[in-house]
């Protein structure tokens, strides 16, 4: 085994995580820069969009599974559905689980504001550069849930 395949010493591991962590942070910022030029185009906030992939992705939710999967305030959560409702992107349907708290589920108008969102996103996605493979892409994504796990105890304000 070469150095580089074997586990970092816990204070090596401590810088290195930091060097990953100032990156997502600017890789966060750009991203987000970027998502609202998008909303320029499509009239979506960043917080409608994400609520929007979670309807077009799961299905429908209620506002407090929303914010338990997102790591926000059912406060923040109920808000930004308020904003897709109000645009008819988004429906309340009964809940059989739990009468108080209705069901959030995407309309068709909604469905078709995020499948072109998801479209130019995944064609600026193309443009990633590097010639990464797959194996890079699945080391890339089993660190970071390592590094998510560290801050599975904090929780939404």
């Amino acid at each position: 085994m070469n150095d580089s395949a074997k586990p970092l010493s816990p204070d090596d591991l401590g810088h290195r995580v930091s060097e990953v962590f100032d990156l997502i942070g600017a890789l966060y910022r750009r991203g987000l820069r970027k998502l609202e030029q998008g909303e320029e185009v499509e009239g979506v906030s960043v917080g409608v969009r994400s609520v929007l992939v979670l309807l077009h992705r799961y299905g429908p939710m209620t506002v407090p599974q929303m914010g338990r999967l997102m790591t926000l305030t059912r406060q923040f959560v109920q808000r930004m559905v308020n904003d897709a409702l109000a645009r008819g992107w988004a429906e309340t349907t009964p809940n059989p689980a739990h009468q108080r708290s209705s069901l959030i589920r995407i309309t068709d108008e909604g469905q078709a504001v995020i499948t072109a969102i998801l479209a130019r996103e995944h064609a600026l996605n193309r443009q990633v550069g590097g010639e990464l493979t797959e194996a890079e892409l699945q080391a890339c994504v089993r660190v970071l849930k390592e590094m998510l796990k560290t801050f599975d105890h904090v929780e939404a304000d």
